[in-house]
Parts: C-alpha cells; structure tokens; sequence
C-alpha cells in the first residue's frame, strides 16, 4: 500500500515537472519569437547609409506609389529619382527587395497596352520624362513590350516639347520660352540612354545642346554658379532684362544640373566630340560649387549667401553635390580632390542633418519640399522667396540622392 502510495506520488509529481518544463520552453520560445519579431522592426546600424535610408523609405512607405506622402498612384519625378537610387542599390547589393519595389510602383501605373496612367503628353511637363529611366532595365530583364512602349511615348514628348528659338526644352508648355536647370535632369539623361539605346547615339548632339545653352546663359562669370533659370524671351517678371537669369543661386537647382552631367555623360562616348565640353562643364561647376562649401561639409539653401539672415544648410542640394562629385571622380571626369569634397559634405549630412530613432529608421531633415519660378501664387525668385518655402523632413528630393551619395563613397 506505502509502495503503491510513493509510486502514485511520484508519477503525479513527474508529470507535473513535465508540465512544468514544457510551459517553460513554450513560454521561451514565445519570448524568442517576440525578440525576433522586433528585431524584424529593427534597421541595423551596421548597414551602410545606402541601405539603412532604404530601408526607412520602405518602411514609411509600404507601397513605392507612396512615396513623398501619396494618396494614389501618380507619374512624378520624385519616384523616378529614388527608385533610380533604389536601382542602383539593387545593382550594388542584389537584393530583390530593391527591384521589386521598382516594379510594383512601374507596374501600378503602366499598362499592359503600355499607357501611362496619369500621364498627359499635352502638358509638355519635362518632370514627367525622368521616371521612364526605370524602364529601360525592366524592359531589358523581362522583354516586356509594355516597358519599350511607355518608353516610345516618352521619348515622342521630346520629339514635341516646345523649345526656345535657340534649340532649348521648354521647361513646361505653361513656361514659354524658359530653361530652368531642373529641367536638365528630368529630361537629358533619360533622353541620352534613349537614343543610345535605341538611336545608335544619333541624338547625342541634341542632349548636349541643352546643356550649352543653360552653360552658356545661366552661369554667373563672377562665382561660376548656375542661376536657377533662363527666360531668353527676358518678359518674365523675375527675368534680368539684359541676361535672362533669374536674380538667385538655388543649391538645389544646381544639384540637379551637376547630377544631370555625371548621368548623361555615362552614354557619351569618350570619342563623341562633345564629350569633353560636357566633363568641361562639370568641372567648372565643381570649382565654383567647393568655394561655397561651409565649414560643416553643407551648402546653403541660396548658395552664395552664407549665413546671411534666413539662410539654412540644406540638405537635398547638399546630397545632390555630394553625389554628383562622387561620382564625377569615380568615372574619371573630375580631379580626385573633389571626393574628399563629396566625403565632407556626407559627413556633414550625417552628423548634422540625419537623425535615427529607437527603431533605426533614418530621418533627413531640412530639406526645401520645392520651389520654382513665375506661377500662381507668383513666385519672384528672391532671396527671401527661397528661405521661405516651407521645408519638409524625408523629402524625396533629399532621401534619393542620399542613397546614390552614398553608393559612390561606399557609405
């Protein structure tokens, strides 16, 4: 009776011990699987920059059509500049996470019959031209004929968008007769890739035709700066009735036309005869733009104005040079000092203008969300007018050429 009491005993007590250790292991497990999930949530600080900006965006923006805060999916140039930065990663790093983001936002707004969704040829918009660059790879990978058709219907605009009697795009049909230095960028490089493509570079004399005539009308002799636009008709209100030129120096203006050089030119042929004038036009830019460099490695928002009052170090045309003159050096058109310049300006970027919370999700701040010229409400151009448009953390004008800075300086 003892003996079958102390054997019932000690079954009983087995089994709870048993009990016991399963909900033990049940209860870790749970609590690893909690750790993992957020650690998932988690952007790890031993990425690199190009990754860890990257992953935010995807992070704030579920789907790529979000990006800059969209409601609906729309053709616009600020998803065509950070998929392209998103392109680039996807070509350094190989992770399909990249390309497939490229694609779901391509994919949403091109149809099958290769029709642009949103798009409106009519408007003559040369914003609209930049984000057909993400067609031409997946057109390359998947032979779909949808792709090469948005393509055809870009590259159709060019064949009609308005020009100046002196050969130059009009920056939209709504500014007549105006070259404006963002303008470069929304449209060359996309134009370059195309004829070389597809052209045999036929067009090539075209696409630095553009750039000859903002060099040659836009720059200021005294600084060697770029002013944001030129009027060749001289009747705009913000126009000097003797050059053209808009009355300020726009650092982000600027950035676009140095980060339009460095692209275009990887489809000019290093024997093509205007080559050389283009990598010409790049350095001088270059020399103009490292004698505004403040202290900290950043440009102002009015670039030659320092810290007059108003003025702020801003940071999409602080990113925009860093990458342009990165890159410049890596493809043998500048002078290698200037990646020590790209290397300060990232550096200043980082330690004053990026911020990175609990999660790892990096913020980019001070950036100018947009400007431009002439317009309703009007915009006159001056100094006051450009520090006082509104600024806007993540900025896609700044988070796109953060990615592409810091895939040239390996960052």
């Amino acid at each position: 009776m003892k003996n079958s009491l102390k054997t019932n005993c000690f079954t009983v007590l087995s089994i709870m011990l048993t009990l016991l250790f399963v909900s033990c292991k049940t209860i870790s497990q749970t609590d690893t699987k909690s750790v993992d999930a957020k650690k998932e949530l988690l952007i790890s600080a031993n990425l690199k920059w190009s990754e860890r900006m990257a992953l935010s965006i995807m992070k704030r923006h579920k789907e790529s059509y979000m990006i800059d805060d969209a409601k609906a999916p729309h053709w616009d140039y600020v998803h065509g500049l950070v998929l392209t930065s998103f392109e680039q990663l996807y070509k350094e790093k190989g992770n399909s996470n990249y390309s497939d983001y490229i694609k779901s936002y391509v994919d949403v707004l091109v149809d099958k019959d290769g029709t642009i969704n949103t798009y409106k040829m009519e408007a003559y918009n040369i914003d609209m031209i930049v984000a057909g660059r993400l067609l031409f790879n997946l057109y390359k990978t998947t032979k779909d004929n949808r792709y090469l058709i948005a393509m055809q219907t870009l590259r159709k605009q060019l064949e009609g968008q308005p020009r100046t009697t002196s050969g130059g795009f009009w920056h939209k049909k709504i500014y007549p007769n105006q070259m404006w230095l963002d303008g470069l960028y929304m449209g060359e490089p996309f134009y370059a890739e195309y004829t070389a493509t597809f052209e045999k570079g036929a067009k090539l004399d075209d696409v630095a035709k553009q750039f000859e005539l903002i060099q040659l009308h836009a720059t200021d002799k005294k600084t060697g700066l770029l002013y944001h636009a030129w009027d060749e008709s001289k009747q705009m209100p913000w126009s000097n009735k003797e050059t053209g030129t808009s009355p300020n120096f726009w650092s982000r203006s600027i950035g676009w036309y140095a980060m339009a050089l460095v692209d275009a030119l990887e489809y000019f042929p290093k024997n093509h005869p205007k080559q050389k004038e283009l990598v010409g036009y790049l350095n001088n830019v270059a020399n103009a733009l490292e004698k505004f460099q403040d202290k900290s490695g950043l440009w102002y928002q009015v670039t030659d104005k320092g810290d007059k009052a108003g003025n702020y170090l801003e940071s999409s045309g602080t990113s925009m040079f860093a990458y342009a003159l990165a890159k410049g050096v890596n493809k043998g058109y500048l002078p290698k000092k200037f990646k020590t310049v790209a290397t300060k300006a990232f550096d200043g970027l980082t330690r004053e203008l990026i911020k990175v919370d609990s999660n790892g999700e990096v913020t980019i701040i001070q950036a100018c969300a947009v400007a431009g010229l002439g317009g309703s409400p009007y915009r006159d151009g001056s100094y006051e007018y450009y520090i006082n448009e509104r600024k806007k953390d993540n900025d896609p004008k700044a988070t796109g050429p953060f990615i592409l800075a810091a895939l040239e300086l390996n960052k």
